[in-house]
């Protein structure tokens, strides 16, 4: 039976995976089959090395909680599972031992201002007046920002940084702290905070938030790339003092996780 061709109206899948390496089986191996399981994934992730999608990029992890770390995005479903079990598939059978998977898509946020906040936000803010020339040049403005913007959310084209960070998240629904109880207009509010704190680590923090939300046991999935762990601490902390955080976020595991290819991973693993 031929695979059905499975899209997204707009966005790309995103499958994160983290695998801890049984040593006792890889060092069981003969060389051969170390040699040709660091070959195909090297060709593997040559193949898939898009700057947007089809994509898988490999990490180590670092603090004990996983060995082995695999980043996919793809257009389709079915291939972004077969990617899944190509990167498995590299070792052989009982060397790699899942820790954490979490399958989620890139959307937009529909707390974003739409271009009638931004045309009243002109007129109010900068005192411009509806249809004259500069009212015009701005607000185009704003709509190609708006535009470059919903499309890196959707298409996203990450960084090649040093450290990817990860981890889920849901909005609590607990009694007075029911994040879906409250009106989109005070939701929206409290996420603009959360963006004005998001946007002072620009250029320290490259950030990826994808939906989850009946696909799997979280709503969110957070990805953050940096240069160094610690802009990544400094951002988790100071968002942790946000109502949005404070009162209505609820986590799951942190990974910290550094960006290796392949032929270095082997290296780092002491594989």
């Amino acid at each position: 039976m031929a695979i059905s061709c499975v899209k997204l109206d707009r966005g790309l899948h995103v499958i994160h995976l983290f695998y801890r390496i049984d040593r006792a089986k890889w060092l069981g191996l003969a060389e051969s089959e170390r040699v040709a399981a660091r070959e195909e994934l090297e060709r593997l992730c040559k193949t898939n090395n898009h700057p947007c999608a089809p994509r898988i990029t490999t990490y180590a992890n670092v603090g004990g909680k996983a060995d082995l770390v695999f980043f996919i995005l793809a257009r389709e479903l079915a291939e972004a599972g077969s990617l899944h079990q190509q990167a498995a598939g590299c070792f052989p059978p009982g060397v790699l031992q899942s820790i954490f998977t979490y399958f989620s898509v890139t959307e937009l946020s529909e707390y974003t201002t739409s271009d009638e906040e931004n045309q009243q936000m002109l007129m109010r803010d900068e005192k411009l007046e509806l249809g004259s020339e500069a009212f015009n040049k701005r607000i185009d403005e704003i709509r190609t920002r708006m535009a470059q913007y919903e499309h890196y959310r959707l298409y996203p084209e990450l960084p090649e940084w040093e450290v990817m960070a990860f981890y889920p998240m849901t909005k609590k629904r607990e009694g007075a702290d029911n994040w879906y109880s409250l009106s989109f207009d005070a939701r929206k509010k409290l996420m603009g905070g959360h963006a004005r704190v998001g946007r002072k680590y620009g250029g320290r923090i490259s950030q990826l938030i994808t939906g989850s939300t009946g696909l799997d046991d979280w709503e969110w999935g957070v990805t953050l790339m940096a240069h160094q762990v610690d802009a990544i601490k400094e951002i988790v902390y100071e968002m942790r003092f946000d109502d949005v955080t404070a009162r209505y976020g609820d986590f799951g595991p942190f990974f910290v996780n550094l960006r290796l290819q392949p032929s270095d991973l082997w290296e780092y693993l002491r594989l």
